[in-house]
């Protein structure tokens, strides 16, 4: 096995997998892009076998901290212990991720199950070069009827890499059927990420059960959260995506639920425009915030917490008296703790009482592990908005 040689007292020596560019010291000349290799420590110390890409920013990602080849056997236990985690999410649904990258410790690898099908993202270059056992190995564990590619493009463009998307296994159709709390909803193969938020699983699943009255989705992608306060008994429910697809398969999701589309309404528009908009002449019982990532990098932090503030101070505004506000923020570099100060300082300028009655996160099909904190990313509240 060819080695590469790192710093000491990295953070890769306690329990990270990744090892940057300028943490190495030396790495062997007939290396190529994307192989395995061993790595060790300046001063003798193994850490691991993992695959190396001196392209990428991240030039090194272990797979494991042991002397073991990473061929099918190793991927198919991998994925075993993956999905052992996951069975009991499977009672009340057919869908769930079963791989979750540097928390399954597995990183450049996402796999999601929707029923009889598999959609994966293949994103760095080492787990390129093992595409052919992973699919092997996906195959027999979990027997789907087909296996769709929906890799990240800008993940494999720092990795150089082309984007893939299409059937790599099998095929299927363009909206996958799949259950989720009971509800049956499409995956979109042509949608956003993996085609569906399953991080949102049990958010939406509290969010419906606490909606009542006249519902805001806003963000509402194939409407997750609306379809939840509608099954639960809500009145009525405003669909808001900037998506014009991804509203006509909400209201395809509705109708799979045998929810009457009178008590729904589907509008095409940006969020913050509308929210903006719509200031003292719409009210709302209760409303789901649900934004994509505002800031990929540090340098964007200030101007992603002054985006989540305007969303939640004209949403809190929209709201009738003792409403409900399900606030969540998916971009990673914002702290819980700076989201609660986001919106502490958005009830503040509203002059409401926010009380929170639900902090919510990532479901146990993505894994927040300790040593890398980089898993950590999704945060939810639910609030009660009081006025005096």
């Amino acid at each position: 096995m060819k080695r590469i040689v790192v710093q000491p007292r990295i953070r890769a020596c306690y329990g990270h997998p990744w090892i940057y560019r300028n943490e190495i010291v030396h790495a062997d000349e007939a290396v190529e892009p994307g192989e395995i290799v061993d790595i060790f420590t300046s001063n003798g110390v193994f850490l691991g076998r993992g695959y190396y890409n001196p392209g990428s920013k991240i030039s090194l990602r272990i797979l494991t901290r042991r002397y073991e080849n990473v061929g099918k056997d190793f991927l198919v236990n991998r994925f075993k212990k993956a999905l052992s985690l996951r069975k009991p999410l499977l009672y009340d649904s057919n869908a769930c991720r079963v791989v979750f990258s540097e928390a399954d410790d597995f990183p450049g690898l996402i796999v999601d199950l929707f029923d009889r099908w598999i959609v994966v993202q293949i994103n760095t270059l080492g787990v390129e070069r093992l595409r052919s056992l992973v699919i092997d190995a996906l195959l027999e564990v979990f027997e789907p009827q087909g296996i769709f590619e929906k890799s990240d493009a800008s993940s494999r463009k720092k990795e150089g890499l082309d984007v893939e998307e299409g059937w790599i296994y099998g095929t299927g159709p363009e909206l996958l059927l799949f259950e989720l709390n009971g509800l049956k909803f499409y995956c979109d193969t042509r949608g956003q990420k993996t085609g569906f938020y399953l991080d949102q699983r049990w958010n939406a699943k509290v969010f419906g059960q606490f909606a009542t009255g006249k519902v805001l989705d806003a963000f509402s992608y194939t409407g997750n959260f609306g379809i939840h306060a509608l099954a639960c008994g809500a009145d009525h429910v405003t669909f808001l995506d900037y998506s014009e697809r991804a509203l006509e398969i909400a209201k395809e999701n509705l109708k799979l639920n045998g929810l009457s589309l009178e008590k729904a309404e589907f509008i095409q528009s940006n969020a913050f425009d509308y929210l903006k908009s719509v200031q003292g002449s719409v009210y709302y019982d209760a409303i789901s915030l649900d934004p994509p990532s505002l800031a990929k990098s540090s340098r964007s932090l200030d101007s992603a917490l002054r985006g989540y503030k305007e969303l939640n101070l004209r949403a809190m505004k929209l709201l009738r008296n003792d409403g409900k506000l399900l606030s969540s923020s998916c971009t990673r570099i914002v702290t819980r703790e700076r989201f609660e100060d986001v919106l502490s300082s958005a009830a503040k300028d509203t002059k409401t009482d926010v009380i929170f009655i639900y902090h919510g996160g990532q479901p146990p099909d993505h894994p927040v592990k300790q040593l890398v904190p980089e898993t950590f990313y999704l945060k939810s509240y639910l609030m009660i908005v009081h006025r005096e």
